[in-house]
């Protein structure tokens, strides 16, 4: 295990089950037809949690390009090895995409609502107004970054002048998913909440790439908000972060 291939397989374990319960939701003759957006902001957070299980002890977890940016610009990763990290991304979210299509394939034949089809893999605003889209995602992103950044280690007590860090092992991927969940129920509404590029453009394409009948367009005209929009807000969350004094 590379930090490279962490990230494919993370990634694409975040799309199998993200784009999972969407398809589960919105795609006809499913047990979960219909379940609602709880189910699906859940399945997403969980499927946070199980990525960064997985990637987060070989590559510290980023599955996200928009991750992978913010630590950039903090110094926490050089430029040779953040775009290693955003290449094998994509890879994982596309992979991803492709196991969700090959599971539900028969569910999307019997789906006739084109937006209900590419919505397993790719966002769209509930209300097109492009500026207040790109606001939703730049400020999902910030918000997800910004906590991040703040995120510490546990620790014991080791004597009055020091303390001794310990890990908590898987346990301590659930913060990021409870982010990711609280994002999602109260920002989502909007976009969807791509707040990650890969996780929106990587299925996007695979969705124009697929023998999909009755799909819906690339439509290049929304496709860059949830690109553009999750990079801003990295972008402002580490120089926020920085200027604070960390």
């Amino acid at each position: 295990m590379t930090p490279f291939i962490a990230e494919i397989i993370g990634t694409g374990f975040l799309i199998l089950l993200g784009g999972g319960v969407v398809a589960n939701v919105v795609l006809n003759g499913t047990k979960g037809n219909n379940s609602g957006w709880i189910v699906i902001t859940t399945a997403w957070a969980l499927g946070v949690f199980v990525g960064v299980v997985i990637a987060g002890p070989y590559s510290g977890a980023h599955l996200n390009p928009a991750v992978t940016l913010a630590m950039l610009i903090a110094g926490n990763i050089d430029a040779s090895d953040a775009l290693i990290y955003v290449l094998a991304q994509f890879i994982g979210a596309m992979g991803g995409a492709f196991v969700v299509w090959l599971i539900y394939q028969d569910h999307f034949k019997a789906t006739t609502d084109a937006g209900a089809k590419q919505a397993v893999f790719c966002t769209a605003p509930a209300i097109r107004n492009l500026p207040v889209n790109l606001i939703s995602e730049v400020v999902g992103t910030f918000v997800l970054l910004f906590t991040i950044f703040y995120f510490t280690d546990a620790t014991l007590n080791h004597d009055a002048d020091a303390t001794v860090p310990i890990g908590l092992g898987s346990l301590g991927a659930i913060p990021v998913a409870f982010v990711v969940w609280v994002i999602g129920l109260a920002l989502g509404g909007t976009t969807g909440y791509a707040i990650n590029p890969a996780r929106d453009l990587g299925p996007r394409i695979v969705h124009a790439l697929l023998p999909i009948r009755g799909k819906a367009d690339f439509d290049i005209g929304y496709a860059w908000v949830p690109v553009i929009g999750p990079l801003i807000g990295a972008a402002l969350a580490a120089i926020v972060f920085l200027w604070m004094g960390k």
